[in-house]
């Protein structure tokens, strides 16, 4: 069956917009029109919207909305960028229903949907539990974090949070240097302090101070293309702390939320780096959990590399909204 319905989803970040239309065709969701571009491009939040919606040809009536940071009372203020929009400032746009939830929330409801083919593997087995919750984390502006849980009839709820602003926790002692020194910076160092685009840059200006080095790398972008092209290098070392870390967090947060379903790694940064990181540490200090170690082997990771998995997301969400 083909329904009518012409719903808008979107993901927005603290430096992309992605938007798209989406429609329920002989039973699967349909997403078209895909439109991105750099928030910078629109000086506010629903203008951007406003503007996807006038080059539709069939304008949505309602949709959802996937956005970096946490959403309070329909309300948010993205943790980093300046925009802000609530739903009722969209509604005044033609959608209704509309909905705001947090990317990594989207990204939960999306990650099972998304093709094996659209998946990279980062070691483990194939599958996890079909039964076990799963967790969706990753690094691109921020870092974020989400868990979609299962009840023993098989019911899904997607829980939202801000795992990537929980506590950094030192793995070794180079670790505990880093720590030391973004101490000296930031009065509360979080996982998101590391592990994310600016993350890379902190990170990488720790190692040369620990090495008694100068750096005068000012783009998270350079040390990712030179480590890139010689692994051997300074940005080289940076990268691999940087995915060593990612492991580390993403095997606590698979403890944190029982994810026995399998863990997925999403954001922007993965995929571009993605031959380094299945040569990195990360499985290693993934599975890297004392007495848990056998548990945290038995839990595959994975990581998306479709570009519209959180719209995939924000889609189902949005249908179950329109009934």
């Amino acid at each position: 069956m083909t329904t009518d319905r012409t719903l808008l989803v979107g993901d927005v970040g603290g430096t992309n917009a992605r938007f798209a239309i989406a429609r329920m065709v002989d039973g699967q969701r349909v997403l078209e029109h895909h439109e991105s571009f750099k928030g910078a491009d629109h000086p506010t939040f629903l203008k951007a919207v406003a503007g996807f919606i006038d080059g539709c040809a069939v304008k949505p009536t309602g949709g959802v909305i996937a956005v970096a940071g946490p959403v309070t009372d329909g309300e948010i203020d993205l943790t980093n960028s300046p925009w802000r929009v609530s739903e009722p400032q969209l509604q005044t746009l033609g959608l209704n229903p509309v909905r705001l939830i947090n990317d990594f929330e989207a990204l939960a409801w999306g990650a099972p949907a998304v093709p094996a083919d659209m998946l990279a593997s980062l070691g483990g087995p194939e599958e996890g539990d079909p039964h076990a919750a799963i967790a969706v984390l990753g690094p691109g502006t921020g870092f974020g974090v989400s868990a979609l849980a299962r009840d023993i009839h098989g019911h899904a709820v997607a829980m939202p949070s801000e795992g990537g602003h929980a506590c950094f926790a030192p793995g070794d002692a180079v670790e505990d240097e880093i720590l030391r020194i973004l101490r000296r910076r930031y009065e509360r160092v979080s996982i998101e302090r590391l592990i994310c685009g600016p993350g890379l840059l902190n990170m990488h200006r720790a190692l040369a101070e620990i090495d008694g080095r100068e750096s005068h790398i000012d783009d998270p972008a350079q040390i990712t293309a030179e480590a890139l092209e010689n692994p051997n290098s300074h940005c080289g070392a940076t990268l691999a702390r940087f995915c060593a870390i990612l492991g580390a967090v993403a095997g606590d947060i698979a403890l944190t939320t029982g994810a026995r379903g399998g863990v997925y790694i999403a954001g922007g940064i993965a995929p571009r780096i993605l031959p380094f990181l299945k040569a990195s540490p990360f499985r290693e200090r993934f599975e890297r959990k004392g007495r848990f170690q056998d548990y945290m082997a038995a839990i595959p990771t994975h990581v998306i590399l479709h570009q519209h998995a959180a719209l995939l997301g924000a889609a189902r969400v949005a249908f179950a909204q329109a009934g």
